[in-house]
């Protein structure tokens, strides 16, 4: 499969990326990350690999695409929590909002 990482194309296939990745040992995973074999690594470092680029040179969406492209399954990382949206308010008091009245369940 034909695909274009850090704007280099690349011919990889599936049995390409597991011989590549073969015998080597998986970083700790703080981000994404692709499971190949029994293992999971993290994308960036599985993109290192496959590429013999610097990890810094490629994005590891591009990666992520590439390896769901091969049928390899490909995992999010933590994401920054997001904060709890404010509750809708009534009519009521959204109007006493607007009007700087007392909150008429709270009086």
């Amino acid at each position: 499969m034909r695909c274009v990482i850090a704007q280099y194309p690349f011919e990889l296939t599936r049995v390409g990326v597991l011989a590549s990745m073969a015998g080597v040992r998986p970083e700790i995973v703080t981000g994404d990350s692709v499971t190949i074999g029994r293992r999971r690594y993290p994308v960036k470092q599985v993109g290192e690999v496959i590429t013999r680029q610097d990890r810094r040179d490629f994005s590891g969406g591009e990666v992520v695409r590439a390896m769901v492209r091969l049928g390899f399954t490909c995992h999010g990382g933590p994401r920054a929590a997001r904060p709890p949206a404010p509750a809708a308010l009534s009519p009521l008091q959204a109007a006493s909002a607007l009007l700087g009245g007392p909150d008429p369940q709270n009086a």
